[in-house]
């Protein structure tokens, strides 16, 4: 299982940017909205960061809502983020934030570190309005709610792959899921490396 986990980790962060966008013109902006997150390693880390850090949370603190709650945090602050940057509204350091969040997300899941819930899904809010914001600034042709409700429904799926990847290594053993928690803030740092 540990390896699977890792040969996917390693897939994803050999994804091609050449292949990071679909052009809405030739498949829709839906399409090109839900391929947008789906191809960039950094987007797939933080959205199946989220999912492991929601597991250690409701394992730590016996609150399952925060199994839903932090990624639905984060869809909804990421959408805020996609409407600044529909309306001109700048933000300072997106994609370093965006790299931050992979190893910062990352490392919260590996220490298994236990805020109270609020306090979790502002952090990982906090996070998702840089994404968003990437999300509306590459959104070229693309109308905007069809591309919206693509990368909206992406990001919920690998929030979701998170969760239950966390929930079946930690019946196996609560330390896969921060193992794996690890791997995700590694690979983050490995990305910051490389730009």
């Amino acid at each position: 299982m540990t390896l699977r986990l890792a040969s996917l980790v390693a897939l994803a962060l050999s994804a091609s940017p050449a292949f990071a966008h679909l052009d809405p013109a030739g498949h829709g902006s839906f399409a090109a909205g839900a391929s947008h997150p789906v191809f960039g390693p950094d987007h797939i880390l933080a959205m199946v960061a989220v999912g492991l850090w929601a597991v250690v949370q409701a394992r730590r603190s016996g609150l399952r809502r925060a199994l839903w709650l932090m990624p639905t945090a984060f869809v909804g602050a990421m959408t805020l983020g996609f409407l600044l940057a529909m309306g001109g509204v700048g933000l300072p350091m997106v994609e370093p934030m965006i790299l931050a969040s992979v190893m910062v997300l990352g490392g919260m899941a590996a220490l298994a570190l236990r805020l109270p819930l609020a306090a979790a899904a502002a952090v990982t809010g906090l996070f998702a309005l840089f994404h968003g914001h990437a999300h509306g600034a590459e959104i070229g042709a693309a109308s905007a709610l069809p591309y919206l409700a693509g990368f909206a429904l992406s990001t919920a799926l690998l929030h979701a792959a998170g969760v239950a990847g966390g929930m079946a290594l930690a019946q196996r053993s609560p330390a896969l899921t921060r193992l794996l928690g690890a791997g995700v803030a590694l690979a983050g740092t490995a990305l910051v490396l490389a730009g």
